[in-house]
């Protein structure tokens, strides 16, 4: 104001200006920089399955896709004082310290188009636990009958490469194991699931016993399966191309420099 440069200006304005400007070192944005040299042509097919291709050719009316993984090490937590509840004005208390009562695994398989989630507790991850998750949903209709099932899955040790692929289409025709490139959690839809169950039932961890986490999970899923829809996924092959011609923009950029 005293150099003529504005009339006037509030001191909300001047604080907005300085806060959208500040650099602020301890506020981070993580984010995965693409490693698997065939990134595009593993991620292309999985984003063409969303969006009922397989390709090129749209998907059938028994053709499923199927989004899979396992949430490891889920602990049971019995706290030394009772978790009081929440009320008006004033949140959860949870005590901080805790007996441990042993942890579990929880694998889950999310049909994409249809919605319908289907899971199971075991004490461990490993390949008999995945084929017991796989035999859970191909026994039963309409995935038993389907002329295709797509099972969509990362790189884990429960199903990785082409042992698992081996593995799984020798006992079950149907099956086409389609897996994510590595370090591309993000791509399979059944991780929003598990940041949903992590949430609701999850947070804070509080539970008596093994028996009861395991209760409080599969409850969940049975509720969730009856109010859930397919999830909203916007990120295509098209985006998929357009993101990686940047990365490798920014790549010649940083050689030439």
């Amino acid at each position: 104001m005293e150099q003529g440069i504005v009339a006037s200006i509030s001191g909300i304005t001047i604080w907005r200006w300085l806060s959208r400007d500040a650099i602020k070192p301890w506020q981070y944005r993580s984010w995965l920089f693409p490693r698997d040299p065939e990134f595009a042509s593993k991620a292309g097919p999985i984003l063409d399955l969303y969006q009922k291709k397989w390709m090129g050719i749209p998907l059938g009316p028994t053709d499923y896709v199927i989004s899979t993984d396992e949430k490891t090490s889920i602990q049971a937590r019995k706290r030394k004082a009772e978790t009081l509840p929440p009320q008006p004005g004033s949140p959860m208390r949870v005590e901080h310290e805790y007996e441990r009562k042993g942890a579990l695994a929880y694998l889950a398989a999310w049909d994409v188009h249809r919605a319908r989630i289907f899971g199971r507790c075991e004490r461990k991850t490993g390949i008999r636990p995945f084929e017991r998750l796989v035999s859970q949903i191909m026994s039963q209709e309409p995935y038993k009958s389907a002329r295709r099932v797509f099972w969509i899955m990362d790189n884990g040790s429960s199903h990785r490469g082409q042992a698992c692929i081996d593995r799984l289409t020798k006992k079950w025709k149907s099956i086409i194991p389609v897996h994510t490139p590595v370090h591309a959690s993000w791509l399979n839809q059944i991780e929003i699931y598990f940041s949903i169950l992590q949430g609701k039932v999850l947070t804070p961890a509080d539970s008596e016993s093994l028996a009861e986490l395991e209760t409080r999970i599969l409850k969940f899923q049975n509720y969730y399966e009856a109010i859930a829809k397919p999830f909203r996924w916007n990120f295509t092959r098209e985006d998929l191309n357009k993101l990686m011609a940047k990365l490798d923009a920014r790549c010649e950029l940083k050689e030439a420099a």
